[in-house]
């Protein structure tokens, strides 16, 4: 049995975290989920929705896998895994239940949307073990939320609900339980059926603002338009919006 499974479903890519009991994070297990990344891309999907089949979303690193004497990445390996997870060019819904903590909670914070069951629980449990958040979780809290927020989550290393989380701008949704499934493909559809070129430009860009500030964006936003204006996704969509009148014009507020 795989423990990162894909799947097509129409224009989406379904990467299902399938490791058993608890997604537990390994060299493996992201290798796999690169690998279904990969497929995702070279398949022709436009969004790639990520799950879990098991009763967690993920619970964290293996932690066997560095106490045997596991290969600890050094700085290139990191930034090339955190390069191939957050930029990969379709836009990415993470659907989270049960626990997101450690490296779970990090590779949720990996993906562009992230909608939460209201029974899930996120958190940066490492401190707890002596160690630090080890897939960037610190920084990119900082970034949705400042560092305060990102200081008390991994300091204290308690879990929270997802409630606080949607308040503080870390996760963009929280739905029943029994919704999320329904919620979360609909988001990523709606992001597959969306102009391609358009969203991985804003992707980039939005991306390169959090890693970089204003500046690193701005210096790809003259590329980013150039590649958007030769899409055929713009010639659709500025004939679509001109063929409809100016009555309609979304730039009255209507």
């Amino acid at each position: 049995m795989s423990i990162v499974t894909f799947e097509k479903d129409g224009a989406v890519g379904v990467v299902t975290l399938a490791k058993p009991p608890h997604n537990l994070i390994d060299e493996a297990f992201l290798d796999a989920m690169l690998a279904a990344y990969s497929e995702a891309v070279a398949g022709g999907c436009r969004g790639i929705l990520l799950r879990s089949a098991m009763r967690h979303f993920c619970a964290g690193a293996d932690v066997n896998a560095f106490t045997g004497g596991g290969r600890r990445r050094d700085q290139k390996d990191f930034e090339e895994l955190i390069d191939a997870l957050e930029n990969v060019p379709l836009p990415v819904v993470a659907a989270v239940h049960g626990a997101a903590l450690g490296g779970g909670f990090e590779l949720a914070l990996t993906c562009d949307v992230i909608i939460a069951a209201n029974t899930a629980s996120f958190g940066m449990a490492e401190a707890s073990l002596g160690l630090l958040p080890l897939l960037g979780g610190v920084q990119r809290v900082v970034q949705r939320a400042g560092p305060a927020r990102a200081k008390e989550m991994a300091m204290f290393a308690r879990r929270h609900d997802p409630v606080a989380l949607e308040r503080w701008g870390i996760i963009n949704l929280v739905v029943p339980e029994s919704e999320l499934p329904t919620a979360s493909m609909s988001w990523v559809r709606q992001l597959a059926a969306g102009p391609t070129v358009a969203l991985r430009g804003i992707k980039t860009l939005a991306n390169l603002s959090a890693r970089y500030g204003i500046s690193g964006a701005d210096a790809r936003q003259v590329e980013m338009n150039n590649q958007m204006w030769a899409s055929g996704d713009q010639k659709r969509g500025l004939a679509a919006f001109l063929a409809s009148g100016p009555g309609s014009a979304v730039f009255e507020g209507n």
